[in-house]
């Protein structure tokens, strides 16, 4: 099964896509929400890549605090969804994670990218962190959106 991981945030969203196995998640995008006349018309194109991607299901990164908790940016990241899943006919599910944008900067620089391009795939690559989160766990421990 093929997924689309999302790394959503208030100014950009990181998208990964797995291979057609779902065993290995790729850095496919970066949407800029400045790129987009509203918030509508980013949601609208974020649909679009998910369904372009070939998407069989789509994974949500849901931050909590680092005592579990969850916060007003989960509260977003939720709602988001449940706008997302009335454009997307797909199945989704949640990932919980904390920290994937600071643990992609470390994977980023020790892959030896300079600063500038780090920042230009830092969204995807904690996509792909999501994602691939996702993708290890056992089918009946994955959490439905």
């Amino acid at each position: 099964m093929k997924f689309v991981g999302v790394d959503y945030g208030l100014a950009r969203t990181g998208l990964a896509v797995s291979d057609p196995e779902g065993r290995l998640a790729f850095p496919l995008m970066t949407l800029r929400l400045e790129d987009f006349s509203d918030r509508k018309a980013f949601l609208a194109a974020l649909a679009e890549r998910i369904v372009e991607a070939g998407a069989e299901a789509v994974v949500v990164g849901l931050p909590l605090t680092l005592d579990g908790e969850e916060s007003l940016t989960t509260r977003q990241i939720r709602n988001v969804t449940e706008r997302l899943k009335r454009r997307v006919s797909l199945p989704f599910f949640f990932m919980m994670e904390a920290l994937s944008s600071q643990e992609a900067w470390s994977d980023l620089r020790d892959a030896g990218l300079k600063v500038r391009k780090r920042k230009a795939v830092l969204d995807q690559q904690a996509a792909v962190r999501i994602l691939s989160s996702f993708l290890s766990l056992a089918p009946q421990d994955r959490r439905p959106a």
